[in-house]
């Protein structure tokens, strides 16, 4: 085990499933002697997150239940923090949804109420977290959310989630200035594609996957790990004097033409 995170109080949102970015970023955390705790929303979410702790031998952590479409959800969920660690040194943000039937065809047909949604969920909530977070974060802090490429090109059926993580990563920006004079850190990480669970809801996803590996200058696909290390490196004392920045872990697919 590490020490990277030594007495580091931690918040990961996001675990869905084993295949989780979020759950990877868990997996690295742990091994680097952070004190993990995990919100989940729903008992079949609550269930998931259970069964993965106990296979990775995570006992000492703490669940919160947290609907980030609820301000008294999030309130709750910073309380209860404050109440088991006292001082929160770190959140890793990697959520994100959209109705599937948004995820294919023409942006255009966008509905009023899936963009809303989606903006809600995969944007407003850091804006959410942030202002939660940051009365524990006495200590200075790193705030971490998850993007894609997508919010920078138009790719393909990926549509109203594209727009979202467009202004997920203007959020970032305004965070960051905000939440500076506090020694915070705000950033993302534009992670290539992954077979996620969010990721299936894609239409075309396993075909955008293989276009990538063929025409990535590395030649092939990220890995979870590799993404994970970059959250390491934000959230440890590392990576303190940068903020505002979206770190493209996709092995340099984005500087294709």
């Amino acid at each position: 085990m590490g020490n990277l995170l030594k007495d580091k109080n931690i918040l990961i949102m996001g675990v869905a499933n084993k295949w989780s970015i979020a759950w990877g970023i868990a997996q690295k955390f742990h091994k680097e002697g952070a004190n993990l705790a995990f919100t989940y929303y729903g008992d079949k979410s609550k269930e998931s997150l259970l069964k993965l702790l106990e296979e990775e031998g995570i006992d000492n952590h703490l669940l919160i239940s947290c609907d980030v479409t609820k301000d008294e959800d999030i309130e709750n969920a910073f309380l209860n923090l404050k109440e088991k660690f006292g001082v929160l040194h770190g959140v890793v943000h990697s959520i994100a949804h959209a109705k599937k039937e948004e995820l294919q065809g023409n942006y255009y047909n966008t509905s009023r109420e899936g963009y809303h949604m989606a903006q809600d969920i995969s944007a407003y909530s850091l804006v959410a977290v942030a202002r939660n977070a940051k009365p524990l974060m006495t200590e200075g802090g790193s705030i971490v959310t998850l993007t894609y490429l997508g919010s920078e090109r138009a790719v393909k059926n990926y549509n109203v989630m594209g727009v979202a993580k467009a202004a997920l990563e203007a959020s970032v920006r305004y965070l960051a200035v905000d939440l500076g004079p506090e020694n915070i850190t705000v950033n993302s990480i534009s992670a290539g594609p992954i077979k996620t669970l969010a990721a299936k809801g894609v239409k075309g996803f396993n075909q955008m996957l293989k276009e990538f590996e063929n025409v990535s200058p590395m030649k092939r696909t990220v890995k979870t790990e590799e993404i994970a290390n970059t959250a390491l490196f934000l959230c440890s004392d590392l990576g303190t004097g940068i903020t505002g920045e979206n770190i493209h872990v996709d092995c340099g697919y984005h500087i294709l033409g």
